[in-house]
């Protein structure tokens, strides 16, 4: 009997561990912006000094993107009532760009690609996320626009 209701607890935990709280039309702003500001600084970090040409054909990529899907937030932010401040790294951003400003050559372009795929698939599940459960029509719309990308991200990482 102990066996069945440690495996029945174990099966809900993945449930109860996955189900987080939709956030708020200005948390999702923040955050959002916060993911776009790193996938900018990184890659332009990166742009300048890598000599992998896949890798700078990446990095351009993300500056391209990422500063498109900013410009989109914003845009269904203001159509949401919403007051957005420019975005601004998180603490995780943050420490992911003083940790490639600590390494050089062939190295920041392993750990850059090692933080690009932390730092999408929380963007992905974000806007996932934000597309399906929250409160600003606007933002929800822009949300499930931009998740597709970010996934095509993951798909671009994954062969690097």
């Amino acid at each position: 009997m102990k066996k069945v209701m440690l495996t029945v607890a174990l099966l809900g935990l993945p449930t109860v561990a996955m189900a987080q709280a939709t956030p708020s039309p200005a948390t999702y702003v923040m955050k959002a912006g916060a993911g776009d500001q790193y996938e900018i600084q990184s890659s332009k970090l990166v742009l300048a000094t890598t000599k992998n040409p896949a890798m700078k054909q990446f990095a351009n990529m993300m500056v391209a993107d990422h500063t498109k899907s900013t410009a989109e937030v914003k845009a269904a932010a203001m159509q949401s009532n919403l007051k957005p401040k420019p975005p601004m790294l998180d603490a995780m951003g943050s420490r992911n760009i003083a940790a490639l400003k600590a390494t050089t050559g062939s190295a920041r372009d392993t750990l850059y690609v090692k933080q690009q795929k932390a730092a999408h698939q929380t963007a992905l599940e974000l806007h996932q996320g934000y597309a399906q459960t929250g409160t600003a029509p606007a933002l929800k719309q822009t949300a499930a626009k931009i998740a597709p990308v970010v996934q095509h991200h993951i798909q671009t990482l994954s062969s690097m």
